[in-house]
């Protein structure tokens, strides 16, 4: 255990001897993290992190559970969390769409909003990218091929910000895909087999076969630092710049107490060195950001998502 979560497990244990009922009384069974893709990717590994750290902190039992929507987005694992009791025992670890595009969908169990933020830890490496053998190996290209060709776009759900961003990229470079489908995984093997001729993905999913990939482009702010060469996204078009994050989320009604004891273990863990070192192989951001800021993030991204929706809608 690193020097920073033997602190944790020490204010944990001092909380428990001080503090009220509600915060001594938690955690006092097994946690549940839910994580709403198949195992694998950069949010299930940090997410993993936490519940072996939230385990060896509190003494109880935590996991991770993959509850993947079979081709519908995140949403039915976000609705699992939402129908739990509100008492810190079954926590989402959650992309952006879940508070900014779930709301919208007519999902009862997401509309209003059920959740708020714990903490944001994660920035994805998310690229838009085809094979290497594709005719084309820009965003300029592809429109240009896609004016007298069929081109198929693969992605994790139509509604999802980054097949969002990038239909809306695609129609400021002036094409549409012919046709579009929803996967689970998106990986090395999506392209290979034909499945799709571009994809919208975690950069984590195709680093086995990157040699045989070209990135398009990448969806965030900066540049991901194992692509240096792939423009992003809000370089082609300013009005697109939006970050793909993952954070912590919990229901509305659950305590404070309850929310500032994940939060300790959380951040202790993404501030840890080997999260920290999957950030540097992977080019992910692994960070902390309170429920405050995380709270200010959703609300500006709702903002550029309208901007979206009205090229799009």
């Amino acid at each position: 255990m690193n020097r920073m979560l033997k602190t944790v497990c020490a204010a944990a244990l001092a909380t428990v001897a001080l503090g009220g009922l509600a915060a001594a009384d938690y955690p006092e069974r097994p946690v549940e993290f839910v994580v709403p893709w198949p195992p694998g990717d950069l949010e299930d590994v940090l997410t993993r992190m936490i519940a072996e750290d939230f385990q060896e902190a509190y003494g109880v039992p935590a996991a991770v559970v993959n509850r993947p929507g079979g081709g519908g987005g995140p949403f039915p694992g976000a609705i699992s969390v939402a129908t739990a009791p509100a008492d810190g025992y079954t926590i989402g670890s959650f992309i952006i769409a879940i508070p900014t595009v779930g709301p919208n969908l007519g999902i009862p169990e997401l509309s209003p909003d059920p959740f708020e933020p714990v903490g944001i830890f994660l920035t994805y490496p998310f690229v838009i990218a085809a094979s290497a053998d594709a005719p084309y190996s820009t965003m300029e290209e592809l429109a240009a091929h896609a004016q007298d060709n069929d081109v198929t776009l693969g992605h994790f759900g139509a509604p999802l910000v980054p097949t969002r961003v990038t239909m809306a990229l695609a129609a400021s470079q002036g094409f549409s895909f012919a046709s579009d489908a929803a996967f689970d995984a998106l990986d090395c093997n999506t392209l290979a087999s034909g499945d799709a001729d571009v994809i919208n993905t975690t950069l984590q999913l195709i680093l086995p076969c990157l040699d045989s990939v070209t990135v398009l482009a990448s969806i965030g702010a900066e540049r991901i630092s194992l692509t240096p060469d792939a423009p992003t996204v809000a370089e082609l078009d300013p009005s697109l710049n939006v970050a793909l994050w993952n954070g912590l989320f919990v229901h509305r009604d659950t305590p404070q107490e309850v929310r500032d004891r994940i939060a300790e273990v959380a951040q202790a863990t993404v501030m840890s060195e080997r999260a920290q070192a999957l950030a540097a192989e992977t080019g992910a951001l692994v960070y902390w950001q309170d429920a405050a800021a995380a709270t200010a993030q959703i609300e500006a991204d709702i903002e550029t998502l309208g901007t979206i929706s009205g090229m799009l809608d």
